[in-house]
């Protein structure tokens, strides 16, 4: 089919919840390049140190203290946390939500970018919105193995020991506990998509976990069709572009495209790509589509070769992720 044209449904982006159909220019087949490594120094560049803050500076942490009015010290045991008096005031009963600023911050900012709840380069030691989306959907992650652990946006003493638990080592990435298994009903899949956590889970040929990214998934109306699919068809950026101005005016489904059928050939109508709005990632927001920031989709279209099989489910427990 190279040079050939296809039909594609593309009905994930724009403001209108409607389907919508194009024919593009299929591009010539492009040869697969390796993959990621599976843990990876963090090379984003470090951020100056946060100021020094107070309470009444800073209303968003709520510091605790032992009897008697001392602060409260930190016990922690991932090396990336240890030593931080205001995470180890957050132990001892204290929180940190919207507003918050300082170096624990920014340290539980880090590991949720290395972790794939949030963009490279988030970590600034101010806690904002985006920081409490990424805490909402680590939170999702944690609960199933911790109980105690609620989805609230908040960091709480019972998120911040799951945290301690599942965060990879100081300058590593990624997750080793409490993440899918590279199987769909027994069959092996490269990716999985867990749309209650908004991350895309990229595997080897072996079965080694190589990359976790964040995602966007399908709004509650358009909601990402769950099941066993595969890659049928690859869009480099020519191609990518082309589709994203014909269908919206503009560049909205980033540099790479890769289309999804059932595992059985026939069309599911939904993609893997990327996007033009990084603000809008961690959430339910698209017409079905899964979307990555651009270099994340870079990553996927490098690492993917057509008729390698993608699980999208709901979430870690669904039954269907077994060997």
């Amino acid at each position: 089919m190279n040079g050939g044209l296809f039909h594609t449904p593309f009905r994930c982006y724009g403001s209108a919840p409607i389907p919508c159909f194009t024919e593009v220019l299929m591009p010539a087949p492009i040869g697969r390049n390796p993959g990621p490594v599976a843990t990876t120094p963090t090379t984003s560049t470090p951020n100056p140190p946060a100021a020094p803050q107070t309470e009444a500076a800073n209303p968003a942490w709520t510091p605790a203290t032992r009897p008697g009015g001392r602060s409260a010290g930190p016990s922690m045991l991932n090396p990336r946390f240890a030593g931080d008096a205001q995470l180890g005031s957050v132990l001892a009963g204290g929180t940190l939500t919207v507003g918050a600023k300082g170096e624990g911050v920014k340290k539980f900012q880090q590991a949720m970018a290395d972790m794939g709840f949030a963009l490279p380069n988030a970590a600034d030691g101010s806690y904002g919105a985006m920081s409490a989306k990424a805490v909402k959907n680590f939170q999702v992650n944690a609960s199933k193995m911790f109980p105690d652990v609620k989805a609230t946006g908040i960091v709480d003493a019972a998120t911040l020991r799951a945290l301690d638990q599942l965060a990879p080592a100081p300058g590593q990435q990624g997750q080793s506990k409490n993440v899918p298994l590279p199987f769909f009903e027994g069959k092996p899949v490269r990716v999985v998509v867990l749309k209650d956590e908004h991350r895309t889970f990229l595997f080897d040929k072996s079965g080694k976990l190589e990359k976790i990214l964040l995602n966007a998934v399908g709004a509650k109306a358009t909601s990402t069709d769950e099941g066993y699919k595969k890659v049928t068809t690859k869009l480099d950026e020519r191609a990518s572009l082309e589709v994203g101005q014909r269908l919206w005016g503009g560049p909205v489904f980033g540099p790479r495209i890769l289309d999804l059928s059932w595992s059985d050939g026939s069309r599911s109508g939904e993609e893997l790509h990327g996007t033009s709005n990084n603000k809008q990632l961690g959430e339910d927001v698209s017409h079905g589509c899964v979307r990555h920031s651009n270099e994340d989709v870079v990553k996927l279209y490098d690492a993917l070769s057509v008729g390698d099989h993608v699980a999208i489910v709901s979430g870690l427990k669904d039954a269907r992720l077994r060997r």
